[in-house]
């Protein structure tokens, strides 16, 4: 735990007591604060006062008496419109801030000051958690002591103090950048922005520009990486190198650049000195399939540099880099069936990177719907053999989907699983694969998208040891 001693003495409100916000209770009291939280879930308020917070409504909040309030990433904190309790914290004068400052306020108190144990901060629309637990794996090979959170694993309150070689590489959602104002990190990371969080942000526009705002917070002697192969992202990156001196390393998974990091046709090349030189085949990287992917490795060799200086350790460990849980990740297979589980995906644009992973689909989508729905995956349509949807996207991308995919509403992912074995099993398919690639959010019937993702897994360990028992 890294103890949050900003506030010693003086009292903090904490409202939204999942992962993040009991985390952030424990930092706090562990730094001498006091602390009121809130949150409307009865089991999150008896742990947040089995950790020393004092819980009353917010109604009940004496705000005169209030240093900061500390809000989960998960609450509104401009659109649609801003919560009531933010509102009330800014009519009191209070700051309005969430963990990520905390832990950048411990972390390096002086943003300027030398000797602090380096961040690597990585945001995006889709790729963000393959490309943070890319970067992990990579330093980790490399004998750094790495802690590894954020938006992904452990809250960062939740990480180890720094010690001798202590790199943090921290995943960044656009919720936790709005609310880190103070946050510098040494190397930021852009995979890219497509359209997603609008309601959250008022447009595309307001969303790109809080991605870009992480960016531009880089340190004055610290590295910024983006990737340039979407309009959004590549205006990002031409902003930040008309700034100043320190130019942005441009990241390319289809296009020979210049000057920068590309993928060409699944091979790795170095262009940011004088000639493009190059590091490794990706195909090499069994758990790192499709472009996108190709993509995610070339922005963790970039931001890796820095401390890693020989490119041959940093090729090795993408090559036996292990995947990250609920994207595209291998759980099973029984007969020629194979399971795959990306309930990470929860946009269409994520769903696209495992439907063109795969020629012969059984597809498990659906859920709590974004703006925009599955019309842009059309052109995959042909490589979904049927689709079985769930959740309450069901009526709706049988819609869409109506006079390209066969599609049957299973409702619940026990019953898609099930129904999707059966019809890839009787298939004329080589290599059929079952696809859970939702296309959508998880809230509608899930806690989160690894509940979601730890359901497939047991609905799949459920038919394997039918199956076996059948058999045998």
């Amino acid at each position: 735990m890294i103890a949050a001693r900003t506030f010693a003495g003086k009292e903090v409100a904490v409202f939204g007591l999942a992962r993040s916000g009991l985390a952030t209770v424990r930092a706090l009291k562990a730094g001498g604060a006091r602390v009121t939280a809130w949150d409307d879930r009865e089991a999150a308020r008896r742990a947040a006062a089995e950790a020393g917070a004092g819980v009353a409504p917010v109604a009940e909040w004496r705000w005169q008496g209030i240093a900061a309030l500390i809000l989960s990433p998960g609450v509104p904190l401009t659109h649609p419109e801003p919560h009531p309790v933010v509102l009330a914290a800014r009519a009191a004068g209070v700051e309005v801030i969430g963990d990520v400052e905390l832990f950048a306020r411990e972390i390096r108190p002086d943003p300027d000051a030398d000797g602090a144990a380096p961040v690597i901060a990585i945001t995006g629309t889709n790729g963000k958690s393959t490309t943070t637990a890319l970067i992990g794996h990579i330093l980790s090979s490399s004998g750094y002591n790495t802690e590894v959170g954020g938006n992904i694993g452990k809250p960062v309150l939740d990480l180890s103090s720094p010690g001798a070689r202590t790199i943090y590489v921290i995943e960044m959602s656009s919720y936790q950048i709005d609310l880190s104002p103070g946050f510098v990190p040494d190397v930021s990371v852009l995979s890219n922005v497509t359209p997603d969080h609008i309601d959250r942000h008022g447009s595309l526009s307001g969303y790109a520009a809080v991605k870009a705002r992480l960016l531009a917070h880089t340190a004055k002697d610290g590295l910024a990486v983006v990737a340039v192969d979407g309009p959004q992202s590549s205006a990002i990156f031409t902003q930040l190198s008309a700034r100043g001196s320190e130019k942005p390393v441009s990241v390319s998974a289809g296009k020979i650049l210049g000057r920068g990091v590309f993928v060409l046709d699944g091979v790795l090349y170095d262009a940011q000195s004088q000639r493009a030189t190059k590091v490794m085949d990706l195909k090499d990287a069994a758990h790192l399939p499709g472009a996108h992917n190709w993509q995610n490795a070339a922005l963790a060799y970039a931001a890796c540099r820095p401390f890693v200086r020989d490119a041959r350790a940093i090729a090795s460990a993408i090559a036996d880099f292990p995947g990250l849980p609920h994207r595209l990740e291998d759980v099973g297979r029984i007969g020629n069936v194979t399971f795959v589980n990306d309930s990470k995906a929860t946009n269409a644009d994520a769903a696209e990177r495992a439907l063109v992973c795969y020629p012969d689909i059984f597809w498990i989508a659906g859920g709590r719907p974004k703006d925009g729905g599955i019309e842009s995956l059309s052109p995959h349509f042909p490589r979904i053999r049927k689709a079985y949807l769930i959740g309450e996207a069901a009526s709706r991308f049988t819609d869409t989907l109506a006079g390209h995919v066969t599609c049957e509403i299973a409702g619940t992912l026990e019953r898609a699983v099930a129904s999707a074995f059966a019809d890839a099993a009787q298939s004329s398919a080589p290599a059929p694969v079952v696809l859970l690639s939702p296309a959508c959010a998880s809230f509608d019937q899930f806690r989160d998208f690894e509940a979601r993702g730890e359901a497939f897994r047991d609905a799949v360990a459920v038919l394997a040891a039918q199956h076996l028992r059948e058999a045998s």
